[in-house]
């Protein structure tokens, strides 16, 4: 089977737990206000590879991976290629290595519960927990992801929760607060807030399309620091590991960090 490849990335360190590949599929069916890659959103876009292809790609890099590192797929949005998704993640656990997935959580079908059962870990993205907000920045009403999360309860799959740090959208206390609310009852590991970062607006000017925002600029350190100690009180290990508390905080350095893709 033939998957639609945006782009590999080896010996990552922020997709997941230890050192991993992340693999970015083509496709996405949320259209965010600062998605950084919206080069991803079409689904026949980029490169096309089997899943033996990347497997071979993968296992040359497995003695690095140890214990605790493996393997992301990301995207874009990786189960809008699900049946590609479930052939090569059976492929990957054949192999004996971690697993992780990096979704915004819209799909949620039978295929999307087969592919999750050789996912180890999943990398949540929630946009906001308002419904409005969120139907403003992801162009797609907040039911699916809601679903999805209600499911990840249910089944009590690892999480590691991102939310990307937007001014005036998603930078309030109350925002961060209600996020740990709605967290409530599911297997979190970490919660991440990931600050926004403008380094994608020239993929917009390239593709000839708007960019939504020009006008917000990357949140302040303080006010980083300030709801990165909301999560910590609830989640200690789960605040970007403290990064940002040093004092060379910048959006280059944060866009290196965190790639807010979806």
């Amino acid at each position: 089977m033939i998957g639609y490849i945006h782009s590999i990335e080896t010996l990552a360190a922020v997709d997941g737990p230890g050192v991993r590949t992340a693999i970015f599929l083509q496709g996405c069916p949320q259209r965010c206000i600062y998605c950084h890659n919206p080069d991803t959103w079409q689904k026949n876009g980029g490169q096309e590879m089997s899943a033996d292809e990347l497997i071979k790609k993968v296992i040359r890099f497995k003695p690095y991976y140890k214990n605790d590192g493996g393997v992301t797929l990301s995207g874009g949005e990786p189960f809008m290629q699900v049946d590609f998704v479930i052939e090569l993640l059976k492929k990957l656990k054949d192999e004996k290595i971690h697993t992780a997935v990096d979704t915004c959580g819209y799909f949620l079908n039978d295929k999307v519960k087969i592919a999750l059962e050789y996912v180890d870990l999943v990398l949540l993205d929630i946009k906001h927990t308002d419904a409005n907000t969120f139907e403003k920045i992801t162009g797609v009403p907040i039911d699916y992801s809601m679903a999805f999360l209600d499911y990840m309860k249910k089944i009590k799959k690892p999480l590691w929760i991102r939310q990307v740090i937007v001014p005036g959208y998603t930078d309030s206390e109350e925002q961060i607060k209600n996020l740990l609310k709605l967290l409530e009852g599911a297997n979190v590991e970490r919660v991440d807030l990931l600050p926004y970062h403008t380094l994608g607006v020239s993929k917009w000017e390239q593709l000839g399309i708007e960019y939504p925002i020009p006008e917000v600029k990357p949140p302040e350190r303080e006010i980083m620091i300030k709801l990165n100690k909301i999560v910590e009180a609830k989640y200690p290990k789960g605040a970007d590991e403290n990064e940002c508390k040093r004092s060379d905080y910048s959006e280059e350095k944060y866009s290196k960090i965190h790639r807010t893709g979806c």
